[in-house]
């Protein structure tokens, strides 16, 4: 019976009009955004709270703010209505040949890195699935698989993930990237607190490598002297430039976008430098097929890389050796 209640009073533009609530922060403005009358509003909450059996906000003079049974409605609104968006831009594409659609968020180390050619490949097999990729910091993606804003996840490998399902995607490692004339420039590698007398360029708050690079300060008992921060890799990279200090960047980063500015990447020799990608989704069984298929694919793209690698190098290495100096015998040969 409770159930039934609940399924008659739990219609879309309810659930809608609870998110407008929670968004704007009282009911006069979520009734305007969603185009419908004060009072209208108001009887739908009332409503709403009755079927669910508890109250989903407080009231005070700062607005509506939700109780604990609103943030567990809340959660599962919100993987409603994704879910109902999801079905109308799947169904659109079938209608244009396209036939699934997955969203993603992931770092910018991932998407500057790994991602444009892994997701390549992965559409070059199945051309008609489209996929929706916005940039996050770790921390905000695994916040936006957990709340189902997205189906999968590319984050730090020591991100919180929560009770997210965690795979391995792809290992990376850091560089301290510097000017060519730099006086460190000529090292083959260098510790991370060689580089503390000098200024640094850092990125913004919220991005692992800072987290990492102050941690390495504080427990190396130096300041880190940061001249700037800036939002991204390619902001690095010009500020190193233009001789504001160092930056930490991912190994590949430096290559793609420092060296043709003229930049050097020397390794750092620090244990937390070797870091590691892992991909999350918040429920294996609960994503689409294509979705499915996207996660094997890229928890799987590494392995395949490298035991590719290692086919081609070992080719090469039998095809580089004189017949004569061949000494296995023939039985071993055919193993």
């Amino acid at each position: 019976m409770v159930i039934k209640n609940l399924l008659r009073k739990l219609d879309l533009t309810t659930l809608q009009l609870f998110l407008a609530v929670f968004e704007e922060g009282t009911l006069t403005r979520a009734a305007e955004r969603e185009a419908i009358a004060v009072s209208a509003a108001s009887k739908r909450l009332l409503e709403l709270e009755q079927a669910v059996g508890a109250t989903l906000f407080q009231r005070n003079a700062r607005g509506m703010t939700l109780t604990p049974a609103g943030e567990t409605l809340l959660h599962h609104a919100r993987r409603v209505m994704r879910d109902i968006e999801n079905i109308g831009i799947e169904l659109a594409g079938h209608a244009s040949g396209v036939r699934g659609y997955v969203r993603m968020m992931a770092n910018l180390s991932a998407i500057v890195e790994f991602l444009p050619e892994d997701l390549r490949a992965f559409q070059l097999q199945h051309e008609r699935v489209k996929l929706d990729l916005e940039e996050r910091p770790s921390g905000g993606v695994v916040k936006a698989v957990d709340d189902s804003l997205a189906d999968l996840g590319i984050c730090s490998g020591d991100a919180d993930t929560r009770e997210l399902h965690v795979e391995h995607y792809r290992r990376d490692s850091l560089v301290i990237v510097m000017r060519d004339d730099h006086s460190l420039a000529s090292r083959a590698s260098i510790g991370f607190a060689e580089t503390l007398d000098g200024d640094h360029v850092g990125l913004h708050s919220a991005s692992s490598i800072n987290a990492r690079t102050h941690l390495a300060a504080h427990q190396a008992g130096k300041p880190l002297r940061l001249r700037i921060h800036v939002p991204g890799f390619d902001a690095v990279c010009r500020m190193v430039q233009a001789g504001m200090g160092v930056g930490v960047l991912p190994r590949k980063v430096c290559q793609l976008m420092g060296r043709p500015l003229g930049l050097v990447g020397v390794p750092l020799e620090d244990d937390w430098a070797e870091r590691s990608l892992v991909i999350v989704a918040r429920d294996l069984e609960a994503l689409s097929p294509v979705g499915r298929l996207l996660f094997d694919h890229l928890r799987t793209v590494e392995a395949l890389e490298e035991a590719g690698d290692s086919a081609t190098a070992g080719a090469s290495g039998a095809s580089a050796t004189p017949a004569a100096t061949v000494t296995t015998p023939p039985a071993k040969r055919r193993r």
